[in-house]
């Protein structure tokens, strides 16, 4: 039959002919929900003519009558009807979006990418289109709705409120309107809707446009800020009670006195609080603040942070904030000046304490810090003290690592029952089940991480401990491991020799020594081995274990490799112990022993926001650091313990962690691509400024609070600083590549160190941050972007993550337009093989996976030499071999680095790029890298495009994305 073809501004392009019998049935039994609600059959020749219509509007009519058009046409509409029905199984209704989508998809697929753009911006102004005659429609005859109170009680639909709260979520933001979103949540209405439900509906409606202008992130978080602010002042006031965003301006101070008294009432905050003066901190409540939240950040701080009860929260963000101040300056002598300075800290994301900071500050159980080390002794009662141990500190939100190194292994004699030893493994599976029973409350993941010197006797089955297959009963699943490598084996490894394996009942003395005191020991105990003085021990070829660590690295996501002699080499606290692993993430290096659990305290820099015009704004960071500082040190004497271990630990040495986060932020404001000298050379300079400002608060807190108990003896005590320990790690291995340089007064600061003592024995390590780095809206950590567009998936949801700076600069230079989001999504977030943009974009916005990771390592050593403790650093390769990750951890070793976190690698195979429409991506726009943690059993892919057996990059039950 001949059909017009219209093209898209309009004007008649010519006629094609449609090989169609004159009553062609639709597809049996698969039916379309039409826009205006009616459900029709499913014909495929519609698309055909869709299609058709859409190559006319391109090459004109030309086209019209090619066979090569018409083949081409009818494979496109085979594979859309083949997609549409294989993704909704026994469904059988798909939307009629869904139709276009998958048109849209299959174009991009073929690379008919002019065609595509042609059909994109048809769709688009159809939309427009609707969209005016929606909202016309709607002004002319709404139907009257009752809203379901929370009593119960139905009462007439508020029109002009709800339309007020959407617009005024828009205010102020560039490129987003109140209309659509207005328009597509009153679809969504219906008599006697919740309040809940109510709410709920513009928040839906604002998220699924994040992906075509990322400001309406803005305006979903600002729209679940009228629902919490309904809940929470409803529950502190005892009614129905709602407010604007406007009219939370003088609410705020009067509701924070009345949160604080509901919140000791229900038994989640500490009564001491009562004790502050109220008002004055309710007036230095800045409710403009609220307007700062994207909907990822604040989504999350709605389901896990904020304190509820019955379901219902009572905490809103200023007050949150304020919260957390307030428990972290209770022992301050002016405390409420202290609280104010915190509060205005936390609530501008200068700086953000770590989660088990902000979910316990000001409570009746204030546990917060972020990080236990501990040392698992060689008998029963050790063993399973250690293990009890685990379970206490986890149920408030600790991470843990452990070191199991001092356990005996498989073979090894049992004095008491003249036994041979089952090895370390069995307890590894008894540990890795206590961590999952004791979730932490629901709001984490309970998570540990096993550490493992690599002459362990039982090293090669700890190695295996993630596989899929084998004896389950000598598999660790959830547990993450981790190899705490000496520096003699990576020595042995470049040398092709020989290594030995032992056990530690007879070589005891190898877990405390480390340089050359562990080189001479461990070769009198291989030459003791050799004269049959030792029962337990193996012989391998270092090379073998080397390659055996990196397959199961690749195979499984672990061990990570972590090295031990730099880790002590360049400790401050090397007098009085030994750092016999890292922590969860591995930035955390302590001193452990069988009576020492050591703790760390946690919080971050916003590097983002201390970025000038120029550069970084010194005067502020400065500020920010020195404040931070203080509220860390506060953590240790404020501090919940559940062992006296930890507590004896924590107050004898006083160690913090203040990291960074918002790198790549940073990177993108000053115009610096990641893989570039100048932004190796930022990567020092910032650091080196972070570093400076915390020693130098550190002091300043000593001659204020005095030193630190265990200070006497230490590297500090000596005028040795972080940058100076460099040299002890070339003493004692010969050809580290390490960067020396420095700009700042050192020497002013090495004298006060000296003069006045520190407050800690550890000021600085960067963690992961990727929750904290949610809320604040920034990159986390030191992480590269991982994809420019892509959902992201928590303990909240899944949520469409695009790079707002990306959208501005594309937006500069007549580039962003719903063609440039399909590449993306076609393209896996990456603007790499997108034709059209330019260069010098490709760099900048050069994703993980396009990045060498030697740029990584070379930043991460400029930065390390600034640390006193260490770094969690991701190492990213598109297609991994043996090579590639042998010379990878290689030079990550030469550079002096501590330690490493996950490898991550790219899956085999993608998953669904279906729209993000309508469902802000749950099926996922993009395909999705993995930790690698999956190889080991293949990758698998469903028609639907969901994850069979895969880790995602933002796993929301792996802890450590958490």
């Amino acid at each position: 039959m001949p059909a017009t073809v219209l093209h898209t501004n309009g004007t008649q392009q010519g006629s094609i002919h449609i090989q169609q019998e004159q009553n062609a049935p639709a597809e049996p039994g698969y039916r379309v929900i039409r826009r205006n609600g009616t459900v029709t059959p499913f014909d495929a020749t519609k698309i055909t003519v869709a299609l058709t219509k859409a190559f006319l509007a391109v090459e004109g009519s030309t086209a019209a009558g090619s066979r090569r058009v018409h083949d081409v046409v009818q494979d496109l509409t085979d594979q859309v009807a083949s997609a549409l029905t294989r993704r909704v199984g026994d469904g059988r209704t798909f939307h009629i979006e869904d139709v276009q989508d998958q048109v849209e998809l299959a174009l991009m697929r073929g690379e008919h990418h002019k065609v595509a753009r042609a059909y994109v911006l048809y769709r688009e102004e159809r939309a427009r289109e609707r969209a005016a005659a929606k909202t016309a429609d709607a002004t002319a005859a709404i139907p009257a709705l009752n809203v379901k109170t929370d009593s119960g009680n139905l009462v007439p639909f508020d029109e002009a409120r709800f339309a007020a709260i959407v617009k005024e979520a828009c205010a102020g933001l560039n490129d987003v309107a109140a209309e659509p979103i207005l328009v597509e949540a009153r679809r969504n209405l219906y008599d006697g809707i919740t309040l809940d439900e109510l709410s709920l509906a513009p928040i839906l409606a604002a998220r699924t446009l994040v992906e075509q202008e990322p400001n309406y992130a803005f305006v979903s978080a600002r729209l679940l800020l009228d629902r919490l602010r309904r809940e929470a002042l409803s529950f502190v006031s005892g009614r129905s009670e709602q407010a604007t965003q406007a009219e939370m301006a003088a609410r705020y101070a009067t509701y924070f006195p009345q949160f604080i008294s509901a919140g000791i009432e229900a038994e989640l905050i500490d009564p001491e609080l009562r004790r502050f003066d109220l008002a004055r901190l309710g007036a230095a409540l800045k409710p403009e603040r609220d307007l700062q939240f994207q909907f990822l950040g604040l989504q999350t701080l709605y389901d896990r942070y904020f304190l509820h009860t019955k379901g219902k929260r009572l905490e809103l963000p200023q007050a949150f904030f304020m919260r957390v101040a307030m428990g972290l300056a209770v022992r301050e002598i002016d405390r409420e000046a202290r609280a104010i300075e915190f509060y205005d800290l936390l609530s501008s994301f200068d700086f953000m304490a770590s989660t088990p900071t902000l979910f316990n500050a000001g409570t009746l159980r204030p546990q917060l810090s972020s990080c236990f080390l501990t040392t698992i002794g060689d008998d029963l009662d050790a063993i399973f003290k250690g293990i009890k141990d685990n379970a206490l500190l986890a149920k408030y939100s600790g991470g843990l690592g452990n070191d199991w190194t001092p356990v005996r292994g498989l073979g090894a004699h049992i004095k008491g029952t003249n036994g041979e030893s089952q090895g370390v493994v069995p307890f590894l599976k008894v540990a890795n089940d206590t961590a999952i029973a004791v979730n932490q409350g629901g709001k984490r993941k309970g998570a540990v991480c096993a550490y493992l010197e690599t002459w362990h006797v039982d090293i090669e089955e700890f190695l295996d401990l993630r596989k899929n297959t084998g004896d389950d009963r000598r598999r660790t699943h959830d547990m993450n491991t981790a190899n705490w490598v000496p520096d003699l084996f990576m020595e042995r490894v470049e040398a092709d020799a020989e290594w030995t394996l032992f056990s530690p009942d007879e070589t005891s003395d190898l877990h405390d020594l480390y340089g050359n005191p562990f080189r001479a020991a461990y070769e009198a105990y291989e030459l003791k081995a050799a004269r049959g003085g030792l029962k337990v021990f193996r012989k391998v070829r270092a090379v073998d274990l080397w390659r055996k660590i990196l397959t199961m690295l690749f195979e499984t996501g672990h061990p990570w490799v972590t090295f031990k002699d730099p880790c002590n080499i360049r400790s401050p606290q090397g007098h009085v112990g030994v750092v016999h692993s890292s922590n969860l993430c591995t930035e955390i290096t302590l001193n452990t022993s069988r009576d020492e659990v050591a703790v760390c305290n946690l919080g971050s820099v916003n590097l983002a926001n201390h970025v000038a015009e120029k550069g970084l704004d010194f005067d502020r960071l400065a500020r920010t650091v020195s404040t931070a500082m203080r509220m860390l040190d506060n953590v240790i004497d404020i501090n919940f313990y559940t062992i006296p271990e930890a507590r004896r630990s924590n107050l004898q040495n006083r160690p913090v962690g203040l990291g960074i986060m918002g790198f790549q932020d940073a990177l993108q404001a000053l115009r610096l691509p990641y893989a570039t000298r100048e932004a190796v050379a930022f990567a020092d300079s910032s650091m080196e400024a972070v570093s400076y400002h915390a020693i130098s608060a550190s002091v300043d807190l000593a001659a204020e609070r005095g030193r630190y108990p265990s200070f006497e003896g230490s590297l500090w005590s000596k005028g040795i600083l972080p940058i100076d320990s460099i040299k002890l790690l070339e003493e004692a291995r010969p050809g580290v590549d390490m960067d020396g340089a420095s700009t700042l007064d050192w020497e002013t600061l090495r004298t006060r160190v000296t003069k006045t003592g520190m407050r800690n024995s550890n000021t600085m390590a960067i963690a992961p941050t990727a929750t904290i780095s949610n809320i604040c809206g920034v990159s986390q950590s030191i992480e590269p972007g991982y994809q420019n567009l892509f959902v992201k998936s928590n303990m909240s949801g899944d949520f469409t993550v695009v790079n707002a700076q990306l959208v501005h600069d594309l937006k500069q230079r007549g580039l962003w337009d719903e063609v440039m989001v399909s590449d993306l999504k076609y393209f896996d977030g990456s603007v790499g093989q997108i034709d059209r943009v330019p260069d010098d974009l490709k760099a900048l916005y050069a994703t993980a996976f396009e990045i060498d990771s030697k740029w990584l390592i070379e930043a991460a050593s400029r930065r390390q030499k600034w640390i006193d403790q260490a770094q969690s650093l991701n190492l990213y390769i598109a297609n991994p071999s043996g090579k590639k990750l042998d010379e990878l951890y290689r030079f990550a070793w030469k550079k002096g680095l501590k330690t490493t976190y996950y490898l991550r690698s790219r899956s085999a195979t993608h998953v669904e790029k279906s729209t993000l429409k309508g469902t802000d991506g749950k099926l996922n726009a993009v395909s999705a890298a993995v930790c690698a943690s999956s190889v080991s059993e293949p990758i698998v892919v469903n028609a639907e495009g969901a994850w069979g057996k895969a880790c995602a990059i933002d796993d929301p039950e792996c802890e450590a994305c958490q």
